[in-house]
């Protein structure tokens, strides 16, 4: 009974793409591991930018800071 947790950044997704991202994970795991997809758990959470953090900076200004370097 697989179980994938998967945390994205609060930016808008879709239904349609949790949709999309939930039916591909799915079928990842029953070509990859043969593991039968009505047992299958798949669970978005979406996060606030501001409780997201990349190189021990908030998200934001991590990405500033990468913008900058282009």
């Amino acid at each position: 009974m697989p179980y994938v947790n998967i945390q994205v950044t609060r930016e808008g997704v879709t239904n349609s793409q949790k949709a999309e991202v939930i039916k591909g994970v799915t079928e990842l795991l029953q070509n990859v591991l043969g593991k039968n997809p009505s047992t299958t758990f798949v669970v978005i959470e979406e996060v606030e930018l501001e409780s997201w953090g990349i190189g021990g900076l908030p998200v934001e200004e991590y990405r500033a800071r990468q913008l900058e370097k282009t």
